[in-house]
C-alpha cells in the first residue's frame, strides 16, 4: 500500500505567550515504509489534512482538551522522535499469532506538563495526550473534529443516545446526507470517491469515557458520555442514567489518555488485517497459561428445544446434560448456562430445576467447561461473594450482560470485572457491551464481546440481513472479536424469512452460515442452534467442529464492504477459507497462492444448485489444490462457501 498523509492539527486554544515562539513551525514524520507522511504545521493553531495516494481523505481536523475548567494552551517547548517495531504475540490471536507493528513517533512537548504523541504506522495514524499534573484532574471536554472531502461516504452505526448496547446496522450513504447531530457508536467507516477508507477507532481506554461520533455541519466530531450523576434501575437488569455531571472524567493528573486512531486502507480488504487497536493497547497484566479458547454450545437462542428424549426440555438439569453430551461428542469445549440458572436479582439463589454444581461436575467428566451468564448489576451488588462461589463450583467463565454504557464509571467496571475474574482464572464474555478498545490485551481473559448486531436479533427482527453480515467484518470486527453467535441450521432466503422467537431462522444459505465460523473472529465462538438440529445436520456439524477459533495468519483474498468477503486463515499447517455474499449471486475466482509448497487436500462446502430457492441446499466435495491453483466459486444469492485445506500426508 502506498499512502501519503499530510497532517495539520487545529488545536483550539493554542496560544503562544512568547513572541519568539509564535512563528509557524513545521514538523514532518513518515511511516517506516514511507507510505504515510505526516506534516504538522504549528502556529496559532495546528491544522492537518490527510491524503491517500495523492487524494484527500481528511480535509481538516481539530484536536484539543479542556482540563480543570481551562482549555489547554499549546506553547511548544520542544519535540522528540522515536521509532519502534514491537512484535506482539496475542494470547488468543484472532488475526495473527504475531503482530508486527513498526512505527515512527513524534512527541510534541508543551508548557504546562503535557505532551501530544503521534505514531505513524504503515496502516494508520494515532495520537494521544499525556499529562504530568499533580493530584487529580477533571477533564471537562476533549475535541477531535474531522472534516472529509465533498462527496465522501460513510458506514455509520446510528445511535439514539449513549444508553446503548452498540448493536446497530450501518447506515451507508453520503456523509453530507446525514442530519446534523446524528450520533454514532464506534468504529465508524468513511471513504472517499476513489474507494479509499478511513476507520475511526480508539485504544488504551482506561479510567475514561468511550469515544463516539457526532455529525456536524462540517463533518464528524468526537463526543463522550459525561460521568453519571443520578441513575435509575429498570427492571431486574438495566440501569439508566437520569442526570450526568458536567465532565467526562475525574482521573489522575499523571497519565496517558486513550489513543485516537485513524486506520487507513487503500482498498477494502486492507481493513481486515488492521490490528492497531491491539498494538496500541496496554500490555498484558496477568498470567495466561490457563486461558483456553474454544467453541461454546449456547442454549438461549434456540430456546432449549431438543427432541427424541424422555424428559421435558427446558432450563433444567436433564436438558443441560444433553447439551454437555452433545458438546463432548463433537469436541466443543464449553456449554453456557444462560438466563434461567439463577433467580434474577440473586446470583446465589439457584433455580431448583438446575443443579449447577452437578452440571459442572458432569461437564468435567466429559471435558466440557461450564460458563455462567450474569446480569452485570447483580454481579456488581454481589461481586466478591458471587465470583468466589463460581470458582468454588468450578465454573470456567462468566458472560456479563446488559451494561449498555461506556461512561467512565462503566469503563472502570469492565476493568474491575476483568481483573477480579483473572485473579480467579475465569474467562469473561461481555454482552450488552461497547466496542473493543484494548482491554483484551491488558486482560486476555476478556476473550470476546458482543457490541454487534448478531444472530440473536433474528428472534424478533429482520435486521440481520446478508448485507449486514458482509458489512461487519470490515468495520466492527476490525478493533476486536465479535460474539455474533453464528450457527443457525434453519436457513432461508430473505424473502422467505419470518420472525420466530422460539424457532428462529437465519437469512442466508447453509454454506454462508458455516462460512461465518471462519469469517467472524471470536476465540470463544458460540454455536447458536439446538443440539438436535446439529445432530440432524451432522455433516454440517462435523465441518464446523473442525474449524478453530484462533488463527496464526489471516490473508484477505477478496471483498467489498457490504457486498462480499473471501478470507483465508491459517491455524497450524491447515488453512480455512470463508466466503460470503450479500443478497446478490456472484462468481469469484480464488487464488491459492497463500499455500506453501506441495500438495493439499481441500474439503469444501458450497451452495447447491437450488440454494436460491431452498437456502439449506448445499454440497460437500473434496479436491486437491496447490499454491498455483485458482478455485472457481459460485455463490447463490445470500450465499457462501467454506473450505478446510490440509497438507497431503
Amino acid at each position: 500500500m502506498k499512502t501519503r498523509v499530510l497532517l495539520s492539527l487545529a488545536l483550539l486554544g493554542f496560544l503562544f505567550t512568547n513572541p519568539a515562539l509564535s512563528k509557524a513551525q513545521t514538523q514532518t514524520i513518515t511511516s517506516p515504509d514511507e507510505s504515510i507522511e505526516v506534516t504538522i504545521d504549528v502556529a496559532e493553531k495546528i491544522e492537518y489534512s490527510v491524503e491517500l495516494n495523492g487524494t484527500t481523505v481528511i480535509s481538516n481536523a481539530t484536536i484539543g482538551y479542556e482540563i480543570n475548567s481551562k482549555t489547554l494552551g499549546f506553547l511548544l517547548r520542544g519535540t522528540n522522535r522515536d521509532s519502534g517495531s514491537e512484535t506482539i504475540k496475542p494470547v488468543t490471536p484472532v488475526k495473527s499469532s504475531e503482530i508486527t507493528a513498526p512505527y515512527n513517533e513524534l512527541t510534541l512537548n508543551f508548557e504546562g506538563g503535557y505532551t501530544v504523541h503521534f505514531r505513524v504506522f504503515n496502516n494508520g495514524v494515532a495520537h494521544r495526550l499525556s499529562t504530568s499534573m499533580p493530584g487529580e484532574i477533571v477533564v471537562s471536554d476533549e475535541q477531535f473534529d474531522l472534516e472529509f472531502p465533498e462527496g465522501s461516504e460513510t458506514w455509520y452505526p446510528v445511535e439514539e443516545g449513549f444508553f446503548s448496547s452498540n448493536e446497530r446496522n450501518y447506515t451507508h450513504g453520503k456523509l453530507d446526507t446525514l442530519a446534523i447531530g446524528t450520533l454514532a457508536s464506534l468504529p465508524a467507516l468513511f471513504g472517499n470517491t476513489t474507494g479509499n477508507k478511513v476507520i475511526l477507532m480508539e485504544s488504551g481506554l482506561h479510567d475514561y469515557a468511550g469515544m463516539w461520533a457526532l455529525k456536524t455541519d462540517n463533518g464528524i466530531s468526537a463526543t463522550f458520555p459525561r460521568y453519571p450523576d443520578q441513575v435509575q434501575n429498570i427492571g431486574d437488569r438495566l440501569q439508566d442514567v437520569i442526570t450526568r455531571k458536567s465532565y467526562i472524567a475525574k482521573t489522575q493528573g499523571t497519565r496517558d489518555f486513550p489513543w485516537r486512531i485513524l486506520g487507513i486502507a487503500e482498498k477494502d480488504t486492507d481493513l481486515l488485517t488492521n490490528d492497531l487497536v491491539y498494538a496500541l493497547a496496554e500490555e498484558t497484566m496477568i498470567d495466561t497459561d490457563w486461558i483456553k479458547p474454544g467453541k461454546v454450545a449456547w442454549d438461549w437462542w434456540n430456546a432449549w428445544n431438543i427432541k427424541g428424549v424422555d424428559f421435558e426440555s427446558g432450563p433444567n438439569t436433564d436438558t443441560y446434560k444433553y447439551y454437555i453430551d452433545f458438546a463432548s461428542a463433537n469436541g466443543i469445549e464449553y456449554v453456557i448456562l444462560d438466563e434461567g440458572w439463577y433467580i434474577l436479582g440473586d446470583l446465589l439463589h439457584l433455580n431448583d430445576e438446575i443443579n449447577v454444581k452437578e452440571l459442572i461436575r458432569y461437564g468435567e467428566t466429559k471435558n466440557v467447561g461450564i460458563v455462567l451468564w450474569v446480569v452485570w448489576r447483580t454481579l456488581d451488588e454481589q461481586f466478591e461473594e458471587a465470583l468466589d462461589a463460581f470458582v468454588e463450583w468450578g465454573a470456567k467463565g462468566i458472560k456479563v450482560d446488559f451494561m449498555n454504557r461506556d461512561d467512565q464509571w462503566m469503563v472502570n467496571y469492565y476493568e474491575r470485572v476483568a481483573k477480579a475474574a483473572a485473579e480467579r482464572e475465569l474467562l469473561v464474555d461481555f454482552h450488552g457491551a461497547y466496542k473493543p478498545s484494548g482491554l483484551r490485551r491488558k486482560y486476555p481473559n476478556v476473550i470476546t464481546r458482543e457490541g454487534v448486531l448478531g444472530l440473536e436479533y433474528n428472534k424478533w427482527s429482520a435486521d440481520v440481513t446478508p448485507t449486514h453480515n458482509v458489512t461487519i467484518p470490515f468495520i466492527r470486527m476490525v478493533p476486536g472479536p465479535i460474539d455474533y453467535t453464528p450457527g443457525g441450521m434453519t436457513n432461508t432466503q430473505p424473502g422467505n424469512f419470518r420472525i420466530s422467537h422460539f424457532r428462529p431462522m437465519v437469512m442466508g444459505t447453509r454454506s454462508a452460515e458455516i462460512a461465518k465460523f471462519i469469517v467472524y473472529e471470536s476465540p470463544f465462538q458460540m454455536m447458536a442452534d439446538t443440539p438436535t438440529n446439529y445432530e440432524d445436520e451432522q455433516e454440517s456439524t462435523d465441518f464446523i467442529a473442525q474449524i478453530p477459533t484462533t488463527w496464526d495468519e489471516t490473508v484477505p483474498v477478496a471483498g467489498k464492504v457490504g457486498e462480499y468477503i473471501a478470507i483465508a486463515r491459517r491455524h497450524g499447517e491447515n488453512w480455512y477459507i470463508g466466503v460470503m455474499s450479500n443478497e446478490s449471486s456472484r462468481n469469484l475466482s480464488l487464488p491459492m497462492n497463500f499455500l506453501g509448497n506441495g500438495a493439499y487436500n481441500m474439503e469444501f462446502i458450497h451452495d447447491g444448485v437450488n440454494a436460491d430457492k431452498h437456502a439449506e441446499d448445499y454440497k460437500k466435495e473434496t479436491r486437491g489444490v496447490r499454491a498455483n491453483s485458482v478455485i472457481p466459486v459460485e455463490l447463490a444469492p445470500s450465499g457462501g462457501w467454506a473450505a478446510i485445506i490440509k497438507p497431503q500426508q
